[in-house]
């Protein structure tokens, strides 16, 4: 693989990344993801596929403050609604963040990350960015092994943000798989998000 193909362009409006409109609203909107699924299906659950030390992806690196692809502590999960997978989620922290920087991150389990975060009060989200990520990215094949599948002939919508907890940072990834398109958004007040 060359390194082209492993990176993505991100763009800081969503309309870089050209989502279809039943995809948009889950795309764009700045409330917890988490929140938001709840909201939406009977029964929501993640389901951690992974934990571990692995160097970070091209497209990763600088975002996090890293000068080239390092190792980082990375945890990967599929975000499911009524037993349907809707997200796969990437989170890459350095290892230079410490245990004071992100207590929580060591222990999640099956807990969704996305809670832990919208209520700490010391942690700063960044912006969202958005992207149409191809099929030979690394998070779409990644997707599709989670999901039983070889490869996907698809492109995905993602978006991701950085977070910041004192000196450590945490960068989150949300890719929406297909599935996504087939719930209906709620109206969620998102003072209770917030």
């Amino acid at each position: 693989m060359t390194r082209r193909l492993a990176r993505s362009q991100w763009h800081a409006h969503a309309d870089g990344a050209d989502p279809q409109p039943a995809v948009r609203g889950w795309l764009t909107d700045t409330m917890s993801l988490t929140a938001k699924l709840v909201a939406s299906c009977g029964q929501f659950r993640v389901r951690r596929l992974a934990q571990r030390r692995s160097r970070c992806l091209a497209d990763e690196a600088a975002v996090i403050g890293l000068c080239r692809k390092l190792m980082v502590r990375e945890r990967e999960v599929l975000l499911l609604c009524d037993e349907v997978p809707m997200v796969f989620a990437h989170t890459v922290v350095p290892l230079s963040a410490s245990t004071s920087d992100w207590p929580f991150f060591g222990s999640l389990g099956e807990r969704s990350l996305g809670s832990t975060l919208f209520y700490d009060p010391r942690v700063t989200r960044g912006e969202l960015h958005y992207a149409r990520l191809q099929a030979n990215h690394p998070l779409v094949r990644r997707a599709a092994r989670a999901l039983g599948k070889e490869k996907w002939d698809v492109s995905l919508l993602a978006r991701r943000c950085l977070y910041q907890r004192r000196r450590g940072l945490l960068l989150v990834t949300e890719v929406f798989l297909p599935s996504i398109a087939t719930l209906n958004a709620p109206a969620v007040d998102k003072r209770v998000f917030a």
